[in-house]
């Protein structure tokens, strides 16, 4: 009994009992928020997140690499790979998988710390030099080829990454050239020589205040686009937003530009893999 002291101690009680019908509905109702208003509430983007599964696959060394599947109602769908922000594989991306699923995609968000995640700005960096790029450019090329073998995809893939993963979106689909390639504010610096592997076309988002993923940066890509014969493929839109703008967890989000490249996004997805 509770009184000006407080509730007294607390006791343990038995587990929430949950039946797939009522799993179901509540994550129906979940897919009918807005993207950004589960990313930005915790507590929503873990209950999305924990509707993905658990994948593995072996790379040619044997090690095994994981990854979070998400599934549309469709027995076959085409099939988006997404790759995690410098913080790693966390609620987020999954969330972001999670709705790609709803919009009739099958989304694996893959992980390329290892089962690590970043709570801090100096983990991340740590996380993000510990990265062997041989390993990492392995790692996607190997699930690009488990999507377009497995029995829920139509055989089309498309690419998508965020901050560190942005740029390797576009490694990804260098090194197992895809149908459609999506960077948010990703490093761009590869030249014609590895752009000319590219076989689908590729939208970049990329904000004006961002100090490192630049003008300067996006403009040269442009120019290596162009030397490889693939000016054509390259469609970029600029934000008048700073680096990460379209993180909601984040102190720089901007919640219009958001919405804007990930409707952009979505009619990219559409013309491209269907």
């Amino acid at each position: 009994m509770c009184d000006l002291n407080g509730c007294g101690n607390s006791i343990t009680l038995p587990p929430i009992k949950v039946n797939p019908e009522q799993r179901r509905l509540f994550l129906k109702g979940i897919a009918s928020l807005p993207l950004a208003t589960v990313l930005a509430h915790p507590d929503l983007a873990g209950a999305a997140a924990a509707s993905l599964s658990t994948v593995t696959t072996g790379l040619a060394n044997g090690e095994q690499v994981g990854a979070a599947l998400a599934l549309p109602a469709a027995d076959k769908a085409p099939a988006v790979l997404l790759i995690h922000e410098w913080w790693g594989l966390n609620d987020q991306i999954k969330s972001v998988a999670a709705e790609l699923a709803q919009l009739g995609y099958v989304a694996l968000a893959v992980d390329l710390y290892h089962g690590k995640v970043a709570k801090t700005a100096d983990e991340a960096q740590a996380l993000t030099q510990g990265v062997d790029s041989g390993e990492a450019t392995e790692t996607l090329a190997t699930w690009v080829k488990w999507l377009r073998d497995n029995g829920r995809t139509d055989g089309k893939v498309a690419t998508i990454g965020w901050c560190f993963g942005g740029g390797w979106s576009l490694n990804a689909s260098i090194a197992a050239p895809v149908d459609a390639t999506v960077i948010y504010y990703g490093s761009v610096q590869q030249p014609a020589a590895q752009l000319k592997a590219l076989k689908g076309p590729v939208l970049g988002h990329f904000a004006t205040r961002d100090g490192w993923i630049n003008e300067k940066m996006v403009n040269g890509f442009k120019e290596e686009m162009g030397k490889a014969g693939k000016a054509d493929m390259l469609t970029v839109y600029w934000y008048d937003a700073d680096h990460a703008f379209a993180n909601p967890t984040g102190a720089r989000y901007d919640a219009e530009d958001a919405a804007l490249a990930w409707q952009r996004t979505r009619d990219f997805l559409k013309k491209n893999i269907g």
